[in-house]
């Protein structure tokens, strides 16, 4: 089966340190064909120049820059990505090379075997973390593990940002994120609720190694919260509406 065209979103603040390295981890790692969008804020976010460089040194065509449309914020940069893309599959990463690149090429053939939305998850057998926040880490593996546990959804990891999904699902789901990444995790608990196919592959997540995080675990965690109430009341609900749980 040919796979569907690729293209990967990578949202940026000023990563100019970064997304030099991320871009050429991509080059090196990702065999499958793809389009790499860069959404940044503001026109004088050093991610700009560096990639101009880049683009002109390697005679990237293939890699973009994109305004953000909506206004500053990881929330409305992977928005302003979704929307530049009109078909085929998105991935979102990183732009401080801390997502795992080594397995889009995998992920990118549970695509081809009709999934929806492949998650890369730390917490399943064979993915892990290495540093960051350890009252991050704890949050995100406790929801991640209990979610699973408690609602059967395919994946370890809901909180992961890291995921890929056909561009046909994003377009059915009406999105009401509002602050940080909580927008991959309302996408795939809506897309899980309403039967589209979900599964994960392992993935190891690394901190990064220069530049300054804007991840804000507090201002942030209500908005996670929501979505996690709202995975346990729709599993909850549907399983009792459903004709073989009145069954049993």
């Amino acid at each position: 089966m040919m796979s569907e065209a690729l293209h990967i979103v990578i949202p940026a603040y000023n990563e100019g340190e970064n997304i030099t390295r991320t871009l050429a981890a991509i080059e090196d790692r990702v065999l499958t064909p793809h389009r790499v969008l860069i959404v940044y804020d503001f026109d004088g976010d050093s991610t700009v120049p560096a990639v101009d460089a880049f683009v002109q040194e390697r005679r990237a065509d293939h890699v973009s820059l994109v305004k953000n449309r909506y206004g500053a914020g990881a929330l409305n940069a992977i928005r302003t990505g979704f929307d530049a893309v009109e078909g085929g599959v998105v991935l979102v990463t990183m732009a401080d090379t801390s997502d795992d690149l080594s397995v889009v090429d995998a992920m990118m053939h549970h695509i081809d075997e009709g999934y929806d939305i492949v998650c890369g998850s730390r917490y399943m057998k064979g993915g892990g973390q290495t540093g960051g926040p350890r009252t991050k880490r704890f949050l995100s593996r406790a929801a991640g593990v209990s979610f699973h546990a408690l609602t059967g959804i395919p994946t370890h990891d809901i909180t992961n940002s890291f995921k890929m999904y056909r561009k046909s699902v994003l377009d059915s789901i009406r999105i009401e994120s509002s602050r940080g990444f909580e927008i991959g995790m309302e996408v795939t608990i809506k897309a899980f609720l309403r039967g589209y196919r979900v599964t994960e592959v392992p993935s190891c997540w690394r901190d990064r190694v220069a530049g300054e995080s804007r991840f804000k675990l507090m201002k942030w965690l209500p908005a996670y919260l929501r979505w996690y109430v709202h995975g346990l009341k729709g599993r909850f609900l549907g399983a009792m509406r459903s004709p073989r749980s009145k069954a049993t």
